[in-house]
Parts: C-alpha cells; sequence; structure tokens
C-alpha cells in the first residue's frame, strides 16, 4: 500500500503561482506520477504526467503555464503553476501508477483562483 499527500493547494489571485507536492508514504519503483484536477460539478481531468525517465505531457490548457517535476529519490511529484486563471480552480489530486493494474490517489488539494 502507498498512501500520496498533497500539499500546497489555496487561494492565490489571478496572475499568481503555487506549487504542489505529493510525496508518496515509502520508497517504491512509481512509473508515472500525475496530476489530475476536478472542478465542481465537471469530471476528473488529467492535467500534468511525468514517467520514471523524465518525459512530460500536459493538458493543452495548461500548455506553457504548468511544470511537473519528480524526485525519484523522494518518490514525490511536484506542480509548478503560474499565471493562474479562475478556470484552474479545482481539487488538484496526486496519482501514482505503479504498474499497469496497480495505481493509487490523493486525496486532493484545494486551489481557488479569485480576485
Amino acid at each position: 500500500q502507498v498512501q500520496l499527500v498533497e500539499s500546497g493547494g489555496g487561494l492565490v489571485q489571478p496572475g499568481g503561482s503555487l506549487r504542489l507536492s505529493c510525496a508518496a508514504s515509502r520508497s517504491t519503483f512509481i512509473y508515472a506520477m500525475r496530476w489530475y484536477r476536478q472542478a465542481p460539478g465537471k469530471q476528473r481531468d488529467l492535467v500534468a504526467h511525468i514517467n520514471s525517465g523524465g518525459i512530460t505531457t500536459y493538458a493543452d490548457s495548461v500548455k506553457g503555464r504548468f511544470t511537473i517535476s519528480r524526485d525519484n529519490a523522494k518518490n514525490a511529484v511536484y506542480l509548478q503553476m503560474n499565471s493562474l486563471k479562475p478556470e484552474d480552480t479545482a481539487v488538484y489530486y496526486c496519482n501514482a501508477v505503479i504498474s499497469p493494474a496497480l495505481e493509487y490517489w490523493g486525496k486532493g488539494t484545494l486551489v481557488t483562483v479569485s480576485s
């Protein structure tokens, strides 16, 4: 069992920045780590993905503004969010893919972008 704990959410003004962190509870090989988000009344969408080799992909809506990174030694993943917009408001979830049949989720951290 692996627990994921997110941190770094909060209230920020439009145009501001936040950095989300997610740490795994124990050391294990994690193939890919991802950030998803879910706005009220909407489905959970993939925001960014990074695999064990450092290859990244992003949703079109965040390209150029968000950066995902990971520290394999710490089993941690980060999401640097710049130029935040009100439409970025959501609960952000960390996801760790151990194998094609095994993945874990964090409980989420709320990001609110509002003036």
